[in-house]
């Protein structure tokens, strides 16, 4: 019968010293990079639109207005060209509503952004934890660039840390 070999070099056979778990990879560092600029962009463009909506809600909860464009005016039946309105009742007849938009525009941007934390969560074998602390990212005001930051520098350090950990192929 064949005994099995272990998968890390045992203490007698690098002269006492333990390495340690050895670290892996679900990619090359190819793919691992490809995800960390895809994650970067991705952070950066959703905490703008977040923070866009927290001003947007601010003005419509605060003041009770929309950011039109275009449209007529209510009230004057003039042309409306960008600014503004009132919310209730409207103050913008037929126009682009801004306000709704760009809630929107994010809540679709952090599904994106989720599925890029998914994709560097999975390359670099990180405990769940950290997927869920990325995507708080996408929905604290300033925390998507904080986040970004550490963990960026935490996948070059690792990356750096070990070289032959990424080659699959």
């Amino acid at each position: 019968m064949i005994d099995p070999k272990p998968a890390t070099p045992s203490p007698q056979a690098s002269g006492g010293k333990t390495s340690g778990r050895k670290r892996r990879f679900g990619g090359t560092e190819a793919q691992i990079r490809s995800a960390l600029k895809f994650y970067k962009v991705m952070a950066y463009l959703t905490g703008t639109m977040l923070l866009l909506l927290c001003a947007e809600l601010v003005v419509r909860y605060g003041f009770g207005q929309y950011l039109f464009a275009g449209g007529t005016n209510a009230v004057t039946g003039q042309p409306f060209g960008f600014g503004f309105a009132d919310a209730e009742p409207a103050g913008v007849i037929n126009g682009v509503n801004v306000s709704v938009t760009v809630l929107i525009v994010h809540g679709w941007m952090y599904v994106v952004y989720l599925i890029s934390n998914f994709r560097l969560w999975s390359l670099m074998r990180w405990p769940f934890l950290k997927l869920v602390l990325l995507a708080l990212g996408g929905v604290v005001p300033f925390l998507s660039f904080i986040v970004e930051k550490k963990f960026h520098a935490e996948v070059e350090a690792e990356l750096a840390a070990n070289p032959q950990a990424p080659q699959r192929y």
